[in-house]
Protein backbone atom coordinates (compact mmCIF):
# COMPACT_ATOMS: atom_id res chain seq x y z
CA UNK A 1 0.00 0.00 0.00
CA UNK A 2 0.99 3.50 -1.02
CA UNK A 3 1.97 5.21 2.19
CA UNK A 4 1.11 8.85 0.80
CA UNK A 5 -2.60 7.95 0.24
CA UNK A 6 -4.42 9.53 3.07
CA UNK A 7 -7.82 7.55 3.22
CA UNK A 8 -9.01 10.43 5.80
CA UNK A 9 -9.20 12.75 2.69
CA UNK A 10 -12.76 12.72 0.81
CA UNK A 11 -10.94 12.75 -2.64
CA UNK A 12 -7.81 10.36 -3.42
CA UNK A 13 -6.21 9.97 -7.27
CA UNK A 14 -4.22 6.82 -7.38
CA UNK A 15 -2.75 6.05 -11.05
CA UNK A 16 0.35 4.29 -12.51
CA UNK A 17 2.65 7.46 -11.70
CA UNK A 18 0.81 9.44 -9.22
CA UNK A 19 -1.06 9.20 -6.07
CA UNK A 20 -2.56 12.08 -4.32
CA UNK A 21 -5.57 12.94 -1.56
CA UNK A 22 -7.62 15.62 -1.42
CA UNK A 23 -9.59 18.03 1.10
CA UNK A 24 -11.17 19.91 -1.93
CA UNK A 25 -12.01 18.72 -4.99
CA UNK A 26 -9.20 17.89 -7.58
CA UNK A 27 -9.02 20.33 -10.15
CA UNK A 28 -9.72 19.11 -14.02
CA UNK A 29 -7.79 21.08 -15.80
CA UNK A 30 -4.33 19.51 -14.03
CA UNK A 31 -5.59 15.72 -13.92
CA UNK A 32 -7.29 15.02 -17.06
CA UNK A 33 -4.10 15.45 -18.56
CA UNK A 34 -2.97 12.62 -16.14
CA UNK A 35 -5.85 10.70 -15.54
CA UNK A 36 -7.65 10.36 -19.26
CA UNK A 37 -4.72 8.76 -20.98
CA UNK A 38 -4.21 6.53 -18.53
CA UNK A 39 -7.88 4.82 -18.87
CA UNK A 40 -7.47 5.25 -22.54
CA UNK A 41 -4.87 2.79 -22.55
CA UNK A 42 -6.67 0.39 -20.02
CA UNK A 43 -9.15 0.38 -21.54
CA UNK A 44 -8.00 -1.53 -24.64
CA UNK A 45 -6.82 -4.04 -22.81
CA UNK A 46 -6.89 -7.79 -23.78
CA UNK A 47 -9.87 -8.58 -22.08
CA UNK A 48 -11.96 -5.99 -20.23
CA UNK A 49 -15.17 -6.07 -17.49
CA UNK A 50 -16.83 -3.52 -15.87
CA UNK A 51 -18.95 -4.21 -12.59
CA UNK A 52 -21.56 -1.84 -11.38
CA UNK A 53 -23.22 -1.55 -8.09
CA UNK A 54 -26.15 0.57 -6.87
CA UNK A 55 -23.53 3.78 -7.23
CA UNK A 56 -24.86 4.21 -11.17
CA UNK A 57 -28.71 3.75 -10.24
CA UNK A 58 -27.70 6.60 -7.38
CA UNK A 59 -25.62 8.64 -10.13
CA UNK A 60 -28.61 9.32 -12.01
CA UNK A 61 -31.73 9.83 -9.76
CA UNK A 62 -29.21 12.49 -8.25
CA UNK A 63 -28.63 13.74 -11.50
CA UNK A 64 -32.42 13.73 -12.16
CA UNK A 65 -34.04 14.62 -9.03
CA UNK A 66 -35.53 11.47 -8.40
CA UNK A 67 -35.73 9.41 -5.63
CA UNK A 68 -33.64 6.18 -5.73
CA UNK A 69 -35.24 2.81 -4.42
CA UNK A 70 -33.57 2.19 -0.47
CA UNK A 71 -31.77 -0.45 0.12
CA UNK A 72 -32.08 0.23 4.31
CA UNK A 73 -34.12 -2.47 6.26
CA UNK A 74 -36.71 -4.56 6.34
CA UNK A 75 -39.38 -4.55 9.93
CA UNK A 76 -40.68 -7.89 10.44
CA UNK A 77 -44.12 -7.92 12.31
CA UNK A 78 -43.64 -11.25 13.72
CA UNK A 79 -41.97 -12.82 16.94
CA UNK A 80 -39.04 -13.50 14.71
CA UNK A 81 -38.53 -9.99 14.07
CA UNK A 82 -35.56 -8.97 16.35
CA UNK A 83 -33.82 -12.60 16.00
CA UNK A 84 -33.63 -11.77 12.13
CA UNK A 85 -32.58 -8.53 12.97
CA UNK A 86 -29.46 -9.48 15.90
CA UNK A 87 -28.75 -12.45 12.89
CA UNK A 88 -28.43 -10.23 10.07
CA UNK A 89 -26.06 -7.36 12.14
CA UNK A 90 -23.93 -10.61 12.67
CA UNK A 91 -23.92 -12.27 9.60
CA UNK A 92 -22.97 -8.69 7.97
CA UNK A 93 -20.11 -8.01 10.44
CA UNK A 94 -19.09 -11.68 9.82
CA UNK A 95 -19.10 -10.50 5.99
CA UNK A 96 -17.21 -7.18 6.83
CA UNK A 97 -20.06 -5.35 4.90
CA UNK A 98 -20.66 -3.33 7.78
CA UNK A 99 -23.95 -2.46 8.32
CA UNK A 100 -26.67 -4.66 7.97
CA UNK A 101 -29.44 -3.93 4.78
CA UNK A 102 -32.51 -5.60 3.22
CA UNK A 103 -30.49 -8.19 1.28
CA UNK A 104 -29.07 -9.21 4.65
CA UNK A 105 -32.59 -9.42 6.22
CA UNK A 106 -33.91 -11.58 3.40
CA UNK A 107 -30.69 -14.27 3.59
CA UNK A 108 -31.66 -14.62 7.07
CA UNK A 109 -35.42 -14.90 7.04
CA UNK A 110 -34.84 -17.13 4.03
CA UNK A 111 -32.98 -19.39 6.49
CA UNK A 112 -35.03 -19.11 9.35
CA UNK A 113 -38.44 -19.94 6.91
CA UNK A 114 -36.43 -23.18 5.62
CA UNK A 115 -35.65 -24.40 9.55
CA UNK A 116 -39.08 -23.70 9.99
CA UNK A 117 -40.47 -25.29 7.40
CA UNK A 118 -38.23 -28.81 8.62
CA UNK A 119 -39.40 -28.35 11.95
CA UNK A 120 -43.25 -27.86 10.96
CA UNK A 121 -42.99 -24.90 13.20
CA UNK A 122 -46.25 -22.63 12.79
CA UNK A 123 -44.56 -19.53 12.56
CA UNK A 124 -43.56 -21.03 8.67
CA UNK A 125 -46.78 -19.69 7.11
CA UNK A 126 -46.72 -16.69 8.38
CA UNK A 127 -43.07 -15.48 7.73
CA UNK A 128 -43.71 -17.09 4.19
CA UNK A 129 -46.53 -14.29 3.86
CA UNK A 130 -44.16 -11.83 5.14
CA UNK A 131 -41.90 -12.48 2.84
CA UNK A 132 -43.95 -12.43 -0.20
CA UNK A 133 -45.19 -8.82 0.79
CA UNK A 134 -41.79 -7.61 1.78
CA UNK A 135 -40.15 -8.73 -1.22
CA UNK A 136 -43.38 -7.82 -3.60
CA UNK A 137 -43.22 -4.37 -1.97
CA UNK A 138 -39.15 -4.25 -3.46
CA UNK A 139 -39.51 -5.04 -6.22
CA UNK A 140 -42.45 -1.87 -7.19
CA UNK A 141 -40.48 0.09 -5.64
CA UNK A 142 -37.57 -0.54 -7.99
CA UNK A 143 -40.11 -0.06 -10.63
CA UNK A 144 -41.58 2.55 -9.34
CA UNK A 145 -37.45 4.39 -9.36
CA UNK A 146 -37.40 3.12 -13.27
CA UNK A 147 -41.28 4.78 -13.99
CA UNK A 148 -40.13 8.13 -12.45
CA UNK A 149 -37.34 8.14 -14.17
CA UNK A 150 -39.03 7.16 -17.35
CA UNK A 151 -41.69 9.91 -17.00
CA UNK A 152 -39.63 12.80 -16.08
CA UNK A 153 -38.12 12.47 -19.35
CA UNK A 154 -41.59 12.78 -20.95
CA UNK A 155 -42.37 15.65 -19.01
CA UNK A 156 -44.05 18.39 -19.69
CA UNK A 157 -42.46 20.50 -17.17
CA UNK A 158 -39.44 21.63 -19.06
CA UNK A 159 -36.83 22.03 -16.12
CA UNK A 160 -37.67 17.98 -14.77
CA UNK A 161 -37.27 16.84 -18.68
CA UNK A 162 -34.02 18.57 -19.75
CA UNK A 163 -32.47 17.13 -15.53
CA UNK A 164 -33.90 13.62 -17.16
CA UNK A 165 -32.54 13.56 -20.42
CA UNK A 166 -28.92 15.48 -19.32
CA UNK A 167 -28.63 12.60 -16.83
CA UNK A 168 -29.78 10.07 -19.71
CA UNK A 169 -27.24 11.69 -21.92
CA UNK A 170 -24.49 10.74 -19.54
CA UNK A 171 -25.44 7.59 -18.87
CA UNK A 172 -25.38 6.40 -22.70
CA UNK A 173 -21.99 8.55 -22.72
CA UNK A 174 -20.88 6.67 -19.82
CA UNK A 175 -21.91 3.06 -21.63
CA UNK A 176 -20.48 3.90 -25.01
CA UNK A 177 -16.95 4.93 -23.28
CA UNK A 178 -16.70 1.44 -22.04
CA UNK A 179 -18.15 -0.81 -25.17
CA UNK A 180 -16.51 1.11 -27.95
CA UNK A 181 -13.98 -1.14 -28.62
CA UNK A 182 -12.93 -2.36 -32.05
CA UNK A 183 -14.54 -4.97 -32.98
CA UNK A 184 -11.92 -7.35 -33.28
CA UNK A 185 -11.16 -7.29 -29.49
CA UNK A 186 -12.56 -9.21 -27.14
CA UNK A 187 -16.32 -8.07 -25.97
CA UNK A 188 -17.03 -6.26 -22.85
CA UNK A 189 -18.61 -7.72 -20.30
CA UNK A 190 -20.54 -5.53 -17.88
CA UNK A 191 -21.68 -7.20 -14.84
CA UNK A 192 -23.50 -5.52 -12.09
CA UNK A 193 -25.44 -6.24 -8.69
CA UNK A 194 -28.46 -4.31 -9.41
CA UNK A 195 -31.73 -5.52 -10.12
CA UNK A 196 -32.88 -2.67 -11.99
CA UNK A 197 -32.79 -2.57 -15.85
CA UNK A 198 -31.23 0.85 -15.82
CA UNK A 199 -28.17 -0.35 -18.04
CA UNK A 200 -30.28 -2.46 -20.57
CA UNK A 201 -32.83 0.81 -20.98
CA UNK A 202 -29.59 2.90 -21.86
CA UNK A 203 -28.13 0.28 -23.84
CA UNK A 204 -31.27 -0.15 -26.08
CA UNK A 205 -31.00 3.27 -26.06
CA UNK A 206 -27.57 3.86 -27.79
CA UNK A 207 -27.51 0.64 -30.02
CA UNK A 208 -25.35 -1.50 -27.70
CA UNK A 209 -26.31 -5.02 -28.69
CA UNK A 210 -26.14 -7.12 -25.15
CA UNK A 211 -25.61 -10.84 -25.09
CA UNK A 212 -26.59 -12.78 -21.99
CA UNK A 213 -27.48 -16.58 -21.27
CA UNK A 214 -31.45 -15.70 -22.34
CA UNK A 215 -32.20 -17.39 -25.66
CA UNK A 216 -35.41 -16.70 -27.79
CA UNK A 217 -37.97 -13.54 -28.67
CA UNK A 218 -41.13 -14.55 -27.43
CA UNK A 219 -40.47 -16.02 -23.78
CA UNK A 220 -35.94 -15.44 -23.10
CA UNK A 221 -35.10 -18.98 -21.12
CA UNK A 222 -32.02 -19.58 -19.16
CA UNK A 223 -29.35 -21.63 -20.55
CA UNK A 224 -26.94 -23.43 -18.16
CA UNK A 225 -24.57 -23.70 -21.01
CA UNK A 226 -23.03 -20.21 -21.99
CA UNK A 227 -22.41 -20.64 -26.32
CA UNK A 228 -20.05 -17.88 -26.92
CA UNK A 229 -22.84 -16.27 -29.72
CA UNK A 230 -21.74 -12.90 -31.20
CA UNK A 231 -23.29 -10.86 -33.86
CA UNK A 232 -21.35 -10.77 -37.16
CA UNK A 233 -21.81 -9.16 -40.64
CA UNK A 234 -21.47 -9.77 -44.18
CA UNK A 235 -19.55 -6.89 -46.20
CA UNK A 236 -21.41 -5.99 -49.75
CA UNK A 237 -19.55 -8.24 -52.16
CA UNK A 238 -17.58 -9.90 -50.15
CA UNK A 239 -18.42 -13.28 -49.65
CA UNK A 240 -17.25 -15.69 -46.99
CA UNK A 241 -15.57 -13.20 -44.66
CA UNK A 242 -18.24 -11.89 -42.30
CA UNK A 243 -16.75 -9.17 -39.68
CA UNK A 244 -17.54 -8.79 -35.97
CA UNK A 245 -20.35 -5.95 -35.51
CA UNK A 246 -19.78 -3.18 -33.36
CA UNK A 247 -21.15 -2.15 -30.24
CA UNK A 248 -21.74 -5.60 -29.08
CA UNK A 249 -21.13 -6.81 -24.84
CA UNK A 250 -22.12 -9.17 -22.80
CA UNK A 251 -24.08 -8.75 -19.62
CA UNK A 252 -24.38 -10.89 -16.30
CA UNK A 253 -26.49 -9.84 -13.67
CA UNK A 254 -24.81 -11.16 -10.74
CA UNK A 255 -27.96 -11.26 -8.50
CA UNK A 256 -30.61 -11.82 -10.74
CA UNK A 257 -33.27 -9.05 -11.72
CA UNK A 258 -36.98 -7.88 -11.05
CA UNK A 259 -38.10 -9.88 -14.06
CA UNK A 260 -36.39 -13.58 -14.14
CA UNK A 261 -38.91 -15.61 -12.95
CA UNK A 262 -38.71 -19.84 -11.85
CA UNK A 263 -40.88 -21.34 -13.94
CA UNK A 264 -41.45 -24.80 -14.63
CA UNK A 265 -39.19 -27.76 -13.26
CA UNK A 266 -36.01 -25.47 -13.02
CA UNK A 267 -36.58 -23.41 -15.80
CA UNK A 268 -35.52 -19.63 -15.37
CA UNK A 269 -37.43 -16.84 -17.88
CA UNK A 270 -37.22 -13.33 -18.50
CA UNK A 271 -41.06 -12.03 -18.21
CA UNK A 272 -42.24 -9.31 -20.08
CA UNK A 273 -42.08 -6.80 -17.37
CA UNK A 274 -41.77 -3.17 -19.11
CA UNK A 275 -39.20 -0.94 -17.92
CA UNK A 276 -41.14 1.18 -15.07
CA UNK A 277 -44.26 -1.31 -15.44
CA UNK A 278 -47.10 -0.22 -13.09
CA UNK A 279 -47.63 -1.55 -10.10
CA UNK A 280 -50.85 -3.94 -11.27
CA UNK A 281 -48.80 -5.14 -14.30
CA UNK A 282 -49.76 -9.01 -14.57
CA UNK A 283 -45.91 -10.20 -14.49
CA UNK A 284 -45.62 -8.92 -10.63
CA UNK A 285 -46.25 -12.24 -8.85
CA UNK A 286 -47.90 -11.98 -5.32
CA UNK A 287 -45.99 -14.88 -4.43
CA UNK A 288 -42.90 -13.53 -5.65
CA UNK A 289 -41.09 -15.55 -2.99
CA UNK A 290 -41.54 -18.89 -5.31
CA UNK A 291 -41.34 -17.09 -8.87
CA UNK A 292 -38.65 -13.67 -8.68
CA UNK A 293 -34.72 -14.58 -9.31
CA UNK A 294 -33.30 -11.45 -7.61
CA UNK A 295 -30.67 -12.52 -4.38
CA UNK A 296 -31.33 -13.59 -2.03
CA UNK A 297 -33.64 -15.89 -4.08
CA UNK A 298 -36.62 -18.91 -2.93
CA UNK A 299 -34.10 -21.60 -1.67
CA UNK A 300 -36.24 -24.81 -1.80
CA UNK A 301 -33.96 -27.22 -2.40
CA UNK A 302 -30.05 -27.93 -2.87
CA UNK A 303 -30.40 -27.57 -6.56
CA UNK A 304 -32.42 -23.84 -6.18
CA UNK A 305 -30.45 -22.34 -3.48
CA UNK A 306 -27.26 -22.19 -5.70
CA UNK A 307 -29.20 -21.88 -9.20
CA UNK A 308 -28.62 -19.64 -11.14
CA UNK A 309 -26.13 -18.08 -9.06
CA UNK A 310 -23.03 -20.70 -9.11
CA UNK A 311 -23.59 -20.05 -13.10
CA UNK A 312 -23.25 -16.33 -12.86
CA UNK A 313 -20.64 -16.22 -10.72
CA UNK A 314 -18.55 -18.77 -12.95
CA UNK A 315 -19.25 -16.10 -15.70
CA UNK A 316 -17.54 -13.71 -13.68
CA UNK A 317 -14.71 -15.37 -12.51
CA UNK A 318 -14.00 -16.30 -16.00
CA UNK A 319 -14.18 -13.24 -17.24
CA UNK A 320 -11.47 -11.46 -14.89
CA UNK A 321 -9.45 -14.13 -13.18
CA UNK A 322 -7.14 -14.38 -16.67
CA UNK A 323 -3.79 -12.63 -18.01
CA UNK A 324 -3.94 -9.27 -19.27
CA UNK A 325 -7.62 -8.92 -18.15
CA UNK A 326 -8.86 -5.58 -16.79
CA UNK A 327 -11.70 -5.33 -14.54
CA UNK A 328 -13.47 -1.24 -13.69
CA UNK A 329 -15.67 -0.82 -10.58
CA UNK A 330 -18.68 2.05 -10.84
CA UNK A 331 -20.63 2.52 -7.67
CA UNK A 332 -19.74 -0.97 -6.02
CA UNK A 333 -18.82 -0.70 -2.21
CA UNK A 334 -16.91 -3.77 -2.54
CA UNK A 335 -20.29 -5.06 0.49
CA UNK A 336 -20.22 -8.57 -1.10
CA UNK A 337 -18.00 -11.09 -0.02
CA UNK A 338 -18.33 -13.40 -3.25
CA UNK A 339 -17.69 -10.79 -5.21
CA UNK A 340 -14.70 -9.81 -3.38
CA UNK A 341 -13.22 -13.03 -3.02
CA UNK A 342 -13.00 -13.53 -6.93
CA UNK A 343 -11.56 -10.25 -7.80
CA UNK A 344 -8.53 -10.64 -4.42
CA UNK A 345 -8.33 -14.42 -6.86
CA UNK A 346 -7.40 -11.99 -9.91
CA UNK A 347 -4.91 -10.32 -8.37
CA UNK A 348 -2.61 -13.15 -8.67
CA UNK A 349 -1.97 -12.86 -11.86
CA UNK A 350 0.39 -10.20 -12.39
CA UNK A 351 -0.72 -8.55 -15.58
CA UNK A 352 -4.31 -8.26 -14.69
CA UNK A 353 -5.73 -4.76 -13.22
CA UNK A 354 -8.21 -2.62 -11.07
CA UNK A 355 -9.65 0.46 -11.33
CA UNK A 356 -12.24 1.57 -8.91
CA UNK A 357 -14.39 4.49 -9.44
CA UNK A 358 -16.38 5.24 -6.35
CA UNK A 359 -18.42 8.00 -4.36
CA UNK A 360 -16.89 7.13 -1.24
CA UNK A 361 -15.74 4.32 0.81
CA UNK A 362 -18.54 3.19 3.14
CA UNK A 363 -17.34 1.08 6.24
CA UNK A 364 -13.63 1.51 4.79
CA UNK A 365 -14.46 -1.71 2.84
CA UNK A 366 -12.36 -0.28 -0.85
CA UNK A 367 -9.58 0.32 1.91
CA UNK A 368 -9.63 -3.03 3.90
CA UNK A 369 -10.14 -4.69 0.17
CA UNK A 370 -6.43 -3.16 -0.76
CA UNK A 371 -4.68 -3.41 2.15
CA UNK A 372 -2.80 -6.58 1.23
CA UNK A 373 -3.02 -5.90 -2.90
CA UNK A 374 0.54 -4.81 -5.45
CA UNK A 375 -0.13 -1.69 -5.65
CA UNK A 376 1.11 -1.93 -9.30
CA UNK A 377 -1.91 -3.68 -10.42
CA UNK A 378 -4.80 -1.15 -9.22
CA UNK A 379 -6.25 2.82 -10.10
CA UNK A 380 -8.34 4.24 -7.51
CA UNK A 381 -10.77 7.36 -8.51
CA UNK A 382 -12.45 7.44 -5.05
CA UNK A 383 -14.44 10.57 -4.10
CA UNK A 384 -17.81 12.79 -4.97
CA UNK A 385 -16.17 14.20 -7.43
CA UNK A 386 -15.13 10.90 -9.80
CA UNK A 387 -18.59 9.57 -8.49
CA UNK A 388 -20.34 12.21 -10.29
CA UNK A 389 -21.16 11.10 -13.78
CA UNK A 390 -21.32 14.22 -15.37
CA UNK A 391 -17.46 15.17 -13.58
CA UNK A 392 -16.47 11.75 -14.73
CA UNK A 393 -17.77 11.42 -18.34
CA UNK A 394 -16.70 15.09 -19.73
CA UNK A 395 -13.44 14.79 -17.71
CA UNK A 396 -11.69 11.23 -17.27
CA UNK A 397 -13.01 8.76 -19.50
CA UNK A 398 -11.86 8.27 -22.85
CA UNK A 399 -14.44 9.46 -25.46
CA UNK A 400 -16.29 6.64 -27.98
CA UNK A 401 -13.68 5.31 -30.00
CA UNK A 402 -16.67 4.42 -32.54
CA UNK A 403 -16.00 7.47 -34.15
CA UNK A 404 -13.77 6.37 -36.88
CA UNK A 405 -14.32 9.85 -39.06
CA UNK A 406 -12.79 11.85 -36.41
CA UNK A 407 -9.85 9.82 -36.03
CA UNK A 408 -8.91 9.19 -39.36
CA UNK A 409 -9.20 13.13 -39.78
CA UNK A 410 -6.67 13.75 -36.60
CA UNK A 411 -4.11 11.37 -38.46
CA UNK A 412 -4.41 13.01 -42.30
CA UNK A 413 -4.10 16.31 -40.56
CA UNK A 414 -1.20 15.29 -38.75
CA UNK A 415 0.17 13.23 -41.38
CA UNK A 416 0.21 16.23 -43.72
CA UNK A 417 1.50 18.64 -41.06
CA UNK A 418 4.91 16.49 -40.48
CA UNK A 419 5.10 16.10 -44.52
CA UNK A 420 4.76 19.76 -44.59
CA UNK A 421 7.75 20.71 -42.25
CA UNK A 422 9.81 18.06 -43.49
CA UNK A 423 9.59 18.61 -46.96
CA UNK A 424 11.58 21.47 -49.00
CA UNK A 425 10.63 22.61 -52.51
CA UNK A 426 12.75 21.74 -55.11
CA UNK A 427 14.65 24.53 -57.42
CA UNK A 428 15.77 23.16 -60.83
CA UNK A 429 17.71 25.64 -63.17
CA UNK A 430 17.87 28.28 -60.57
CA UNK A 431 13.94 29.14 -60.72
CA UNK A 432 11.35 28.65 -57.44
CA UNK A 433 8.71 26.16 -58.01
CA UNK A 434 6.15 29.40 -57.76
CA UNK A 435 8.17 31.02 -60.31
CA UNK A 436 5.94 31.31 -64.40
CA UNK A 437 9.02 30.54 -66.60
CA UNK A 438 9.06 32.80 -69.61
CA UNK A 439 8.79 30.95 -73.19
Amino acid sequence: MSSNIEWGKPHIIKTSTDSSSFDESPDPKEWRPKVEPWLSAIFQSEHFSLLVGSGLTNALSYQSKIDAQSMGRIAFDGEYKDNIRKSAEKSASAMERGEANLEDDFRVALELLRGYEILGNENYKSLKTELDNQLNTFIKQILATERAFKDQLNSEEELKQDAAINAFNYLNSFLLSFSSRAASRERLNIFTTNYDRFLEYGCDEVGIILLDRFKGKLQPVFRNTRLELDYHYNPPGIRGEPRYVEGVARITKLHGSIDWRFKGHGNIIRALLPFGAPDNHPDIPKDALNHVVIYPNSAKDLETAYYPYSELFRDFSTAICRPNSVIVTYGYGFGDSHINRIIADMFTIPSTHLVIIAYSDPGTRIQRFLRDKNKAQYTLLLGSHFGDLQQLVDNYLPKSAIDRLTIKMNELTNRRDRDHTHTKPEVTNNIEPDDTPHE
